[in-house]
């Protein structure tokens, strides 16, 4: 998940903040390094939280009669 959505982000935002300038690939390429160093370990550490709170949250409908 981290690797996919560092990918598209970084592509996204390397956009919107250069336009199709020369060389594009390379720095959405170098960003996408970057974010990926950064999105792996939130990753890791936020899904357990994240998972929980989505148990609190959501209603199981198979207990509900």
């Amino acid at each position: 998940m981290a690797l996919c959505m560092s990918f598209v982000i970084s592509g996204v935002l390397t956009y919107i903040n250069l336009g199709l300038v020369d060389g594009f690939v390379k720095i959405w390429l170098k960003g996408y390094a970057k974010a990926f160093v950064i999105a792996y370990p939130t990753l890791l550490v936020l899904t357990p939280f994240v998972t929980k709170l989505a148990k609190m949250i959501c209603i199981d409908k198979s207990k509900v009669k």
